[in-house]
Parts: C-alpha cells; structure tokens; sequence
C-alpha cells in the first residue's frame, strides 16, 4: 500500500486513539474485580463489541460482505486462539498490575515470529531470531519477580499465576496471528474483525456451566463498557491501516505501556518497579526491530519482483 504523508499521520493518529481505547478496555475490566471468571469477561467483551462493529460495517455499507466468508473453518481457529488468550488474559489483567500485564503481553508478536516460522515456513533470520530471544529476555526481567519462588507466595500466588496466564494468552494470540495472517489472503478485513467478535462471543459462553458470578450494576456497566470499548477500538485500528504502512503505525502499540503506568499510579496507586521498566525498554526495543527487519525485507522483496518483472 502506497500512502502519502497526510495518511501516514492519520494512520498513527488513529493507532494512537485504538491503542488509548484498548488500554480504557483493560482499565475497565481490571476495575470490574478479580472476582468474576475470565470467561464471563471474555463474553463481556466480544458481544458488546458487536455493537459499534455493525454500525461501522452498516455505515461503511459492508454489513453483507463482511458476513460472506469462504474460510469457515480459518475464522473458528483464529476465534478458538484468539478466545482462549483473552480468557488467559483477562485473568492475568485482574490480578497483576495493569502496566506489567500490558508490558508481558508485548510477548505476542514476537511469539507470532516464531510460529509463522515453525508454522508457515516463514524464512527469518539471524537478525529477527536475534531480537525474538532479546524480548523475550526482556519480558522474563518483567514476569520474574512474580514468578520466582523467592517472591512472597511463591509459584503459588496469585499474581505468580497471573504472569503465568498473561504468557499463555500471549502465545495464543501469537497463534491468532499467525491465522489471521492466512486469513488475510483471501478475507478482507471487515470480515475477519466481524468474525472474531462473534465466534469469542459464542466460544466464550461454554464457560457458562463452570460457573459465572452475579455482577453488581457497577461491575455489569464496566464489563459493556469494555465490550463497547474493544468495538470502538478495533474499528480505529482497521482505519490506521487503512491509512498507512502497517510498519507505520506498529511501533505506536507500544504506547501503551506509558498510558497503562498513568492509569494504573492515578486509579490504582501502582508504581512501576525497575525490573518492569528496564524488561519492558528490551521488549519494545527488540519489537521495534522486528518491524524495521520486516519494513526492510518487503521492500527488498518488492524491488526484487520489479527487477525480475518482464520489459513492456
């Protein structure tokens, strides 16, 4: 896709205000309380973000297409993956602090660069495997203290389980990538982001027998406005693509962790500890080079096909 500087900015501007409203999204589920199962969260914030993806897609004139799919079957696995990291998740946001939740989850797309290779036979080089192994350091300086047995409760406690989950729902959502990445060949993307929307609502609901919890009116109104939230946000992060590189915009993920840390010290008396900061710079310094290398290497592929390309 060829931009031109104004798009560019308004791509960023709109990954921006999708990262803010995700960030919102987890600020609101963390305040909803670590008493209501993942699950139940996890249906919270599929179904009701059905509601500002339809009136997108039915504003865009894209409800019937969206709803057209040859890939049944590739929606269900990305929904499964997709639906089984959020309830990982979710359940790792409510009992950990919010910045350290969002800094271990910036895991995904390096884990997404290992299976695309081990999965897609995606050729990376020393230099990506080099930066997978440095984030992935930087995200165990972040998760260590809560997972060593000489922090307070050991591998037992709560916010030991917690990292543990917020890893899990990270390799998952590498997976999850790793589909959409096959889905994108031949479903446009108002249809994979209708999908995914409806399948975590579905999915979600088998956790109903495991027992879900009856919310307060506080805890109900928090669990729809992160569903809402999730909504609004996917749309702006389909129209930041729509008006730039996907390399553009990618860094500005990363945003998040400052927007988290805010939230976090002003709602939640949170204060970030040395180990999340200095784990954190590694992971998102070793994730912006795996969006240079990727930048680098389209380019290099797309001069390559130019200069093979028969005269006329």
């Amino acid at each position: 896709m060829t931009v031109d500087a104004g798009n560019s900015l308004r791509g960023i501007m709109f990954k921006i205000i999708s990262v803010a409203i995700f960030v919102l999204m987890q600020t609101c589920i963390k305040a909803a309380g670590s008493g209501v199962p993942a699950g139940q969260i996890t249906f919270y914030r599929s179904a009701f973000a059905l509601i500002p993806i339809i009136a997108y897609l039915v504003w865009r004139r894209d409800l019937r297409t969206a709803v057209h799919t040859d890939q049944p079957f590739g929606h269900f696995k990305r929904g499964l993956f997709g639906v089984m990291s959020m309830v990982f998740g979710f359940y790792g946001l409510v009992h950990l602090p919010l910045p350290e939740a969002i800094a271990i989850g910036y895991a995904s797309p390096l884990m997404a660069v290992v299976f695309a290779a081990l999965l897609l036979g995606e050729q990376v080089r020393l230099y990506r495997w080099s930066a997978v192994v440095a984030g992935m350091v930087g995200v165990l300086i972040v998760s260590w203290p809560k997972l060593t047995l000489f922090s307070e409760g050991g591998f037992g406690s709560t916010q030991a389980l917690g990292a543990a989950a917020v890893l899990a729902g990270a390799v998952l959502s590498g997976l999850a990538m790793v589909q959409v990445r096959q889905l994108v060949k031949t479903e446009r993307t108002p249809t994979i982001v209708f999908y995914f929307s409806l399948s975590g609502a579905l999915l979600s609901l088998l956790s109903l027998p495991f027992g879900w919890t009856a919310l307060t009116g506080e805890q109900a109104m928090l669990l729809i406005g992160a569903g809402i939230c999730g909504g609004i946000a996917q749309i702006f992060l389909t129209e930041s693509y729509r008006h730039a590189d996907v390399s553009a915009v990618a860094p500005f993920e990363y945003t998040s962790f400052i927007l988290g840390i805010a939230i976090a010290f002003v709602i939640f008396d949170d204060v970030p500890t040395a180990p999340m900061i200095i784990g954190t710079a590694i992971t998102v310094a070793a994730g912006i080079f795996i969006v240079y290398r990727e930048r680098r290497l389209g380019l290099e592929r797309k001069a390559a096909r130019k200069a093979s390309a028969p005269p006329g």
